[in-house]
C-alpha cells in the first residue's frame, strides 16, 4: 500500500488537463510528499512520466483499477526541481498543411493513443503513442524532417524533446495539433 498525501481526481479529463491540474496540486505539497493522480485518459501515463522527467519530480509508478489509472508522483526537493522546458522548434498547423504537398522529405509522427489516431489523422501519419516512442525510434527516418503532432501540442512537445535527445536534428512540434487541425485528414479504422 502506498502512503499518499493527496489524491487528485482527473477522471474523465483529456490531455492536457491531467498535467495542468497535477502541476497546480504538486505546487501545494511539501518536498517528499506523494500525490496520487487518478485518470481515465490512457495517454496520461506517458504525459505524467514525461512531465516528471522534464521537471525533476519523481515518477513512482502507476497502478490500474478497472479503467482508472492511478499515477504516483513524489514532489522533489527544490534543488532537484528544474524549470520545465518547452521544445523550441515549432510549426503552426497551417504551415504543416502546406508542407504536406511535398511528402518526399517529411515524416508526420502522431504520438496520440491508437483510438485517437483511428478516428481522425493526417494522411500518411505514422502512429507511435508517446509511451512507446523511446522503444520505437528506429522506425523513424532520421534523414527526414519530422513533424510531431498530438491533440493539443503538449504530448508532441515531450516527444519532440525525446527525439532531439536521441539525435534527430530536424524536428518540429506542430501547434496547436489535432484539436484544431483543418488540413487534409483520414478517418475510420484501417
Amino acid at each position: 500500500m502506498i502512503k499518499v498525501d493527496q489524491t487528485l481526481d482527473c477522471k474523465g479529463l483529456s490531455c492536457p488537463m491531467p498535467i495542468v491540474r497535477t502541476k497546480k496540486a504538486i505546487d501545494q505539497l511539501e518536498a517528499g510528499q506523494v500525490i496520487e493522480v487518478q485518470a481515465t485518459d490512457k495517454g496520461s501515463l506517458a504525459d505524467i512520466q514525461g512531465w516528471a522527467r522534464n521537471t525533476g519530480h519523481q515518477y513512482l509508478g502507476t497502478t490500474t483499477e478497472g479503467d482508472v489509472l492511478k499515477h504516483y508522483l513524489r514532489k522533489s526537493d527544490p534543488n532537484e526541481v528544474k524549470e520545465e522546458t518547452k521544445y523550441p522548434h515549432v510549426i503552426q498547423n497551417e504551415e504543416l498543411a502546406q508542407r504536406l504537398t511535398d511528402k518526399e522529405n517529411i515524416v508526420v509522427l502522431d504520438v496520440r493513443e491508437p483510438a485517437e489516431y483511428a478516428f481522425k489523422r493526417i494522411p500518411g501519419a505514422v502512429s507511435i503513442p508517446l509511451g512507446e516512442l523511446e522503444g520505437r525510434l528506429q522506425e523513424i527516418d532520421k534523414n527526414k524532417e519530422v513533424f510531431v503532432v498530438c491533440r493539443t501540442g503538449s504530448r508532441s512537445d515531450m516527444a519532440s524533446q525525446l527525439l532531439a535527445e536521441n539525435g534527430f536534428e530536424n524536428v518540429k512540434n506542430v501547434l496547436p495539433g489535432m484539436s484544431e487541425w483543418n488540413g487534409p485528414e483520414e478517418e475510420g479504422g484501417k
